[in-house]
């Protein structure tokens, strides 16, 4: 039972981070152009 007391705030903790990591990439802009990085992949940018 001892050993709860130490998982229940480390999950608490790792929860909390997963959220703040999630709000930071929104408010970032990161998923803005879905369409243009699909497109990006197919695209060859190879100097010649």
């Amino acid at each position: 039972m001892n050993i709860l007391i130490v998982l229940i705030p480390v999950s608490v903790f790792l929860g909390a981070l997963g959220l703040v990591a999630c709000i930071w990439t929104l408010r970032g802009g990161q998923y803005e152009d879905l369409d243009g990085d699909a497109a990006r992949i197919l695209l060859d940018d190879e100097p010649d």
